[in-house]
């Protein structure tokens, strides 16, 4: 059973309906195929400390448990652990909050060594405050205070330093992942090609569109969280510039800390990338929230309101418009901040790329090159490190290179070859 507690007073349900909040969570309970038999939202006025919602809506919910036979209750919302243990006594069974949920998720489909790893870092920083659940069973069979506690007392807290020394541990192997990345970078650096990363809220059709624009075979499903662990694969645009594209975890409302925190090693990319693709399913009823979501985040992340300069907006999915929503789409014109495309049918994607190259051009700069004929070394660094517009081959057997360069390669460049470049 799904339940959505929500306080009157939000102001956020202006922009996105208690309807949708619930489909959403629904979606994320059948995420990991658990069979949902009813889903009901409970409005507060205020919270209780002790369970959240208040009495009349708990009994209300122990008796569709009861009649429906529900043996898991998922609570759309964040539980303090005595607000879920008092909910599970009261109910008779498993309740398992927003965040327990998108762990659940997670842990399922991570895939990867480091995607594991992470996963597990956000499962045992939330777990470690609800270790009381675990051990209710033990009776404190004697009085005292501090060391003299009960047995569960001491069991808790020798729990709580064996999770502290896994976290500890987890976090310096994601330290050495964040190094590797860091080295892995330096080296795309070296051989500078422009990092394209797509971003957007989970289910915007993300990995479709990766699908799409790399000819790859990456997992994409209707489905939320489908994509968990990042995949990279080259792109040449029309200027015949070549590109990474990276396709990333998506986001969500209310995204749990823990998981932002344990996967900033791999959304670390998303700050390194040198264009970003905002990915929005535009068919959603509530793109704009979804929209602004996904900002939120990103700003969490470190993303620098400057730095959206270099975010390009993807309206995904216009096949599933009505046709008089692509009317008015299809009114705005090439010159549109926006760029509405189809990734199942492919409708929009030339001018996606057009419009990538346009957005890199910027980070570019035109240069001259003379080489002798026989330096195949330098000849082979340009080809290698920037676009070669033309070629011309003289009679005295030099060559004359035009060609854009990425703004990281500049120095280089000039250490390189010196007196024999020139550039605009």
């Amino acid at each position: 059973m799904v339940v959505h507690p929500y306080l009157k007073s939000d102001e956020r349900y202006r922009q996105r309906s208690v309807a949708a909040r619930l489909e959403e969570a629904v979606g994320l309970a059948m995420a990991i195929d658990l069979e949902v038999v009813d889903a009901l939202p409970a409005p507060i006025s205020e919270i209780r400390p002790a369970t959240l919602i208040g009495k009349g809506k708990v009994d209300e919910i122990k008796a569709v448990c009861e009649n429906a036979h529900v043996e898991l209750v998922i609570c759309d919302g964040q539980l303090s652990p005595v607000q879920q243990r008092n909910l599970e006594k009261a109910w008779n069974v498993k309740v398992l909050d927003r965040t327990g949920l998108i762990l659940e998720i997670f842990g399922e489909r991570a895939r990867t060594a480091e995607g594991r790893l992470q996963v597990e870092l956000a499962h045992l920083s939330y777990q470690k405050g609800r270790l009381v659940r675990s051990w209710t069973h033990l009776e404190r069979q004697r009085g005292g205070f501090g060391f003299l506690g009960g047995p569960g007392e001491t069991q808790i807290e020798a729990d709580r330093r064996a999770i502290g020394d896994r976290i500890a541990r987890l976090k310096r192997e994601l330290e050495e992942v964040k190094r590797t990345r860091g080295l892995h970078r330096e080296a795309r650096n070296r051989v500078p090609f422009p990092v394209v990363a797509l971003v957007g809220y989970t289910n915007a059709g993300k990995s479709t569109l990766f699908n799409r624009l790399t000819r790859a075979d990456v997992l994409a499903k209707d489905q939320l969280f489908a994509t968990l662990d990042p995949t990279m694969r080259g792109v040449t645009l029309p200027s015949k510039r070549k590109v990474i594209l990276s396709d990333t975890v998506g986001f969500i409302s209310d995204l749990p800390t823990q998981l932002v925190a344990a996967f900033r090693a791999t959304l670390e990319e998303v700050l390194e990338a040198d264009v970003l693709l905002h990915v929005r399913d535009i068919s959603h009823p509530d793109s704009d929230a979804q929209k602004e979501d996904v900002l939120s985040v990103l700003s969490e992340l470190g993303v620098a309101p400057e730095a959206q300069d270099m975010m390009i907006e993807v309206w995904n999915k216009i096949d599933l418009l009505a046709d008089d929503q692509r009317g008015v789409v299809a009114q705005r014109g090439p010159e549109s901040a926006e760029v509405p495309v189809s990734a199942i049918t492919g409708e929009g994607i030339d001018q996606l790329l057009a419009r990538i190259d346009e957005a890199l051009s910027r980070n570019f700069v035109d240069a001259w090159l003379e080489l002798e004929g026989s330096d195949g070394a330098g000849l082979a660094w340009a080809y290698a490190h920037g676009d070669v517009v033309s070629r011309s081959d003289r009679d005295d057997g030099h060559i004359t290179l035009q060609m854009t360069l990425p703004a990281a390669a500049i120095g280089s460049f000039e250490r390189r070859f010196g007196a024999r470049m020139r550039r605009r």
